[in-house]
């Protein structure tokens, strides 16, 4: 066994910190939505892919509230970390749907994608992030978000597995679950080692390093089971799967509902 600290920001991404789904009709939804709402996610993606933060926050209302516990000011200190980590970060946003609530206020459901790489001196890690995601817009500004899916994906090496997860994206209180990862790749003498882990969605520990503790897996991946919390939560839900020609950290939000 090799036990390593990681933090959130790997196990966690939390890419969702800015996500302001897809289906076949995105781009007519987008097109016959409000020329408002066009204009707000079409310069708040220019601005989140340019790092351009005072730019991000004039479209957040002060009073922003999320699912996750973030408010403005933590979604700002979050976004300036992310951004540091990964300066070259882009993000895609796709309108799915969309809602009137009154004048100048409206329901979105939409998808952001992000890419984004991080330069250490041992290492090059590539993040890949995909968010579906629900925002009250009033008055051209985000007073709320609730987080519907997220999956992010983190490699590194020469050669990272490839991962194939298997794991329930809502759960009922207190439903015991399987969550299956298998390496796609024959084993072929190699050794893999791995963990899964599982941890809540906040704010206050976002970044926050956690030690972790890899076993050897004797098989092509992981196969562990879980229990869900007794009252409604979001969990977030790692794998790390390390081998010697790569490392991929694969995480997913579950919602227990």
């Amino acid at each position: 066994m090799a036990t390593v600290a990681l933090g959130t920001g790997a196990l966690g991404l939390g890419a969702g910190a800015i996500a302001p789904v897809a289906q076949a009709n995105a781009t007519v939804v987008a097109q016959a939505a409000p020329a408002e709402v066009q204009r707000v996610l079409s310069e708040l993606e220019t601005a989140a892919s340019d790092r351009n933060l005072d730019a991000v926050m004039a479209f957040y209302s002060e009073s922003f509230s999320s699912d996750t516990g973030f408010d403005y000011g933590q979604l700002r200190q979050t976004l300036e970390t992310l951004w540091q980590q990964y300066p070259d970060i882009t993000y895609d946003i796709e309108l799915l749907s969309w809602q009137a609530n009154g004048p100048d206020r409206y329901s979105l459901e939409t998808r952001t994608t992000v890419t984004g790489t991080q330069t250490r001196p041992d290492r090059t890690l590539t993040l890949t992030a995909d968010i579906t995601s629900r925002q009250q817009l009033e008055a051209g500004q985000i007073t709320s978000q609730e987080v519907l899916s997220e999956t992010s994906r983190l490699v590194t090496g020469t050669n990272p597995p490839t991962l194939q997860v298997q794991l329930p994206t809502t759960l009922t209180p207190g439903q015991t679950y399987s969550f299956d990862t298998i390496v796609v790749e024959p084993l072929e003498g190699r050794s893999l080692m791995g963990v899964a882990v599982e941890e809540g969605v906040t704010a206050t520990d976002f970044f926050e390093p956690r030690p972790v503790v890899f076993d050897l897996l004797s098989s092509g991946g992981l196969y562990k089971v879980g229990t869900a919390p007794a009252e409604p939560d979001s969990r977030w839900v790692s794998t790390v799967v390390i081998r010697e020609d790569g490392m991929v950290v694969e995480t997913r939000r579950v919602r227990v509902e």
